[in-house]
């Protein structure tokens, strides 16, 4: 039996997570649920799933949360301190990484220094510590599964070759709410607007990423790392109906994609069953129904995030800290009315190419440049 926890379970991933694992009692169990503020929904996840241990990071509702709200058998704990402790629980097999941004990289190390099987939806661990993250699971026998649809269709379609006959692999995007739009016209998009994705629901920071298509950006430097590609090896489509999640192309001109219905439900199982495949809740394709599928170029220029995502991949070193941290701080600007939609890329690169660039950074120094671009991000005025 799969023991799973879950680290990040109030978000859609994690919530996602959990109505796979409810499909598959038989199979499943959940160790370990955390959350950062919704404790409400926290502790009725854990009333539902039982878990031994649950986790609010945010440490200032200690005094105000209801521990009988809980399961009885469940250990609370607060403080960001606790996910490291819960990540290694040698009784947990599956650590899901879902915690959304720099943030999960802390509770994704723990994981891999324990050597679990991690099933990764939190991009922005490999997009900061990439080589670090690689270099630690080559030790401690950690197996990193993508969640992430496009490099789970990159997982799942690698398995049709060797990787000395990968010539490339594509990942695809929706494009977002504003896909064709003219450079002027971005400049007027408003937070409501940005976050009205037309295929997917997730959260706000990951949809004005796929507005700004800065998470395309981050998904090219997080497959650089996950599948040990070399930097003119990915390429980006844009693909409105987000039915084929990405592909891999041969060097024998064959290309193998994976397609189902825009459901996360489907690459979540992937991840906790993997190897084997078994039945699942996720929608699934009517061959009886017309369907197009369309695939165009990316426009760069209206998107600058994109040519941002290929630089950062190109240089390694400190740039994906520093990216991650100063796309994160713009978001929330721009979410708060501070800057504008278009100032978040901009903002990104000026941060960026004020930095000290070092290209072999310790974990510590990582961290440090997250903090220093924090900084500069909020001071930054265009």
């Amino acid at each position: 039996m799969n023991r799973i926890a879950i680290l990040g379970s109030t978000g859609s991933i994690g919530t996602n997570c959990l109505d796979v694992i409810r499909s598959q009692t038989h199979e499943m169990t959940v160790t370990g649920l955390t959350a950062h503020g919704r404790w409400q929904r926290l502790a009725e996840q854990s009333r539902i799933f039982q878990p031994r241990r649950v986790v609010i990071t945010d440490e200032s509702l200690a005094d105000s949360v209801d521990p009988s709200a809980f399961n009885e058998h469940a250990v609370l704990e607060f403080g960001e301190e606790a996910i490291p402790r819960l990540a290694s629980d040698p009784e947990t097999d599956v650590v899901v990484s879902a915690i959304v941004g720099a943030a999960g990289l802390r509770g994704t190390w723990a994981a891999v220094a324990a050597g679990k099987r991690v099933a990764l939806a939190n991009k922005e661990t490999l997009v900061v510590a990439g080589p670090l993250i690689r270099e630690l699971a080559s030790r401690t026998g950690a197996m990193l599964i993508p969640v992430d649809s496009e490099h789970s269709a990159i997982f799942q379609a690698l398995r049709c070759g060797r990787p000395s006959e990968v010539r490339r692999i594509v990942l695809t995007a929706s494009g977002g709410p504003f896909r064709g739009w003219t450079q002027q016209q971005l400049e007027s998009v408003t937070p409501e607007a940005a976050l009205a994705h037309p295929t997917w629901r997730m959260g706000p920071k990951i949809t004005v990423d796929s507005a700004t298509m800065m998470n395309k950006a981050l998904e090219i430097i997080e497959a650089k790392w996950l599948f040990d590609l070399d930097d003119d090896q990915i390429e980006i489509v844009l693909h409105p109906q987000s039915i084929i999640h990405s592909f891999v192309e041969f060097i024998d001109g064959s290309v193998i994609a994976q397609m189902s219905p825009p459901d996360m439900k489907l690459p979540i199982q992937y991840a906790l069953t993997y190897p084997d495949r078994v039945e699942g809740i996720s929608p699934k394709m009517d061959w009886n129904q017309s369907l197009n599928l369309e695939i165009m170029p990316p426009d760069m220029d209206a998107f600058p995030a994109i040519r941002l995502g290929f630089e950062v991949a190109r240089q390694g070193g400190s740039c994906g800290a520093v990216l991650n941290a100063a796309n994160e701080v713009a978001v929330e600007r721009f979410l708060s009315q501070d800057l504008s939609f278009r100032d978040i890329p901009r903002a990104c690169r000026a941060v960026l190419e004020a930095h000290q660039f070092d290209p072999n950074p310790s974990l510590e120094r990582l961290l440090t440049f997250d903090n220093w671009a924090r900084k500069e991000t909020q001071r930054w005025r265009s």
